[in-house]
């Protein structure tokens, strides 16, 4: 696995998507970002794509004949409501963002990885269960089941599977209204985590150091699991 390949991103338009853009542009990467809305990103090594990652045919005609050293689904959504007041409209759209996207996206793309590629969902803490956030935390707690089984799948190859678990991250998504009326909890180190943190782990298990790292689930939480 060179340092310096050809990574792939969801939700490349903001939040962590767009950090982990930025860091692995500055780290000497090229990048092909996917959104449906563009980036504020100016490099040469940058080239955005305008995708739906819930329109199967629009995907695949979105990466064909794209052939990355990696793959970071990053793109994401945050919804919540209590029991007795679910919507099952909200928990159908996290699961084919999170879990169903994330299976397009590495059945489009895994078999075109050279060896030593590597594959990095983003998760969150809130995967473990959290009240008010249950169909939130079963998608991404989906996350790390697709990690795991695509891990062992591609130990021949070397190709690393992980998922980066971020608590309370400070992006547009944390004050989005239609997450819904459970508000974020601030982590015990009293601030909120910056996407650029994210982005950092993110790039560390991309490059050729995190080799012997797969199958894991990475938590950036704050203190929040002490």
């Amino acid at each position: 696995m060179t340092r310096h390949g050809h990574a792939v991103v969801t939700g490349a338009s903001s939040g962590i998507g767009l950090a982990i853009c930025a860091r692995l542009l500055r780290e000497g990467w090229r990048v092909t970002g996917l959104s449906r809305g563009v980036p504020a990103l100016d490099h040469p090594g940058f080239a955005h794509v305008a995708a739906d990652l819930l329109d199967p045919a629009g995907l695949a005609a979105a990466l064909e004949g794209c052939a990355p050293t990696a793959l970071v689904h990053a793109a994401g959504v945050m919804r919540s409501g209590m029991l007795g007041r679910l919507d099952p409209a909200a928990g159908e759209a996290l699961w084919r963002l999170h879990v169903d996207a994330a299976c397009r996206l590495a059945d489009l793309l895994a078999p075109r990885l050279p060896e030593g590629g590597r594959i990095l969902l983003l998760g969150s803490r809130a995967a473990g269960g959290a009240p008010g956030r249950s169909q939130y935390a079963a998608s991404k707690a989906a996350m790390l089941a697709l990690a795991r089984s695509w891990a062992a799948e591609l130990l021949p190859r070397r190709i690393t599977v992980n998922v980066v678990a971020p608590g309370a991250t400070d992006t547009p998504m944390l004050r989005d209204p239609a997450r819904g009326p459970v508000a974020p909890k601030l982590p015990p180190i009293g601030r909120y985590i910056a996407p650029e943190e994210v982005a950092a782990l993110v790039a560390f298990l991309l490059g050729p150091e995190a080799g012997a790292i797969t199958g894991q689930e990475v938590m950036i939480c704050g203190g929040a699991s002490l």
